[in-house]
């Protein structure tokens, strides 16, 4: 794939149906060298059963995988269920992960490929810390860090993000030591773009039997929420087609302290401004985008 965009992802598949929606578009896209999966929070094992089988139904065994972080650094609610998991339980998989081996590895493929590699996070922050903790020159040699993570506008104060607040410690970890090539999609961008049950039933449907996992760990997600919003998905077409998007440069700071502020990312405008996050999208050509690389 020589002008393929080499890739690791970073995701907490399972909670939210939208990370393996953006899996889905990963293994699809003919732009993108996927590297490996990583899986983050709770139950990482049963995570990163659901990616081996999304993998497999997409005819992709050879994408390393591998289960990350369970617990937080310090404080926050954390993330231990896994329900999607209980649409394919009864589907052939692996059990056997080894615990907390994904900072290795991300670690061990950064340096083989520096300057390469974007790191496409889409979950809560506990494995990125430790990677950058663990080995403070990674930043350095990721070509990119994009996240799915925050909310910078439009959403009053005090307002926080899923993946942010879980583990507020290590989300501002990654913040101070990404500075400088991280780019971050937040909610004020990504709950633009939904789509109705219904919608997705019928796209899936059309995209064929490589979605047929995803349609299925989605039936579990509709029975509490009649829509899907792409969160993760937008954030991992920006890696693509990044003028879905427009951008502005600043600065994100990050509360550690427990309480009702933790994990709230501060955004400050700032040209000259250590981070970028993404500030409009075009909802139609987003969805135009993805399903072209889909079907559906």
């Amino acid at each position: 794939m020589p002008d393929a965009i080499p890739v690791l992802f970073d995701t907490d598949i399972g909670s939210d149906i939208d990370d393996a929606v953006a899996l889905a578009y990963l293994l699809r896209q003919p732009a993108c060298e996927l590297l490996g999966v990583t899986t983050v929070t709770g139950d990482t094992g049963r995570r990163a059963a659901l990616a081996e089988i999304v993998c497999r139904a997409a005819g992709r065994q050879d994408v390393p995988i591998h289960a990350g972080a369970r617990d937080v650094l310090l404080h926050g609610p954390g993330q231990p269920n896994v329900p999607q998991y209980e649409a394919v339980k009864d589907t052939p998989h692996r059990t056997d992960w080894p615990p907390n081996a994904a900072v290795d590895f991300l670690r061990r493929t950064v340096r083989d490929r520096p300057n390469e590699i974007t790191l496409l996070a889409v979950g809560p922050m506990t494995n990125l810390a430790a990677l950058f903790a663990a080995d403070p020159e990674i930043p350095s040699l990721l070509k990119r860090i994009v996240l799915m993570c925050g909310v910078f506008t439009g959403h009053g104060p005090g307002a926080r993000e899923w993946n942010a607040l879980v583990d507020p410690v290590a989300t501002a970890l990654v913040y101070k030591h990404g500075a400088g090539n991280l780019l971050s999609v937040g909610l004020d961008v990504t709950t633009r773009c939904r789509l109705p049950a219904d919608e997705c039933r019928r796209r899936f449907g059309q995209a064929g039997g490589g979605l047929a996992p995803v349609a299925e760990m989605a039936e579990v997600w509709f029975k509490g929420t009649p829509q899907i919003t792409f969160h993760d998905p937008l954030a991992a077409a920006l890696v693509f087609a990044p003028d879905l998007c427009r951008y502005r440069a600043g600065a994100v700071s990050v509360p550690v302290e427990d309480g009702p502020f933790a994990g709230m990312t501060r955004w400050k405008a700032d040209d000259g401004g250590p981070h970028t996050i993404a500030t409009e999208v075009d909802p139609e050509r987003f969805f135009e985008h993805y399903f072209s690389v889909v079907g559906g």
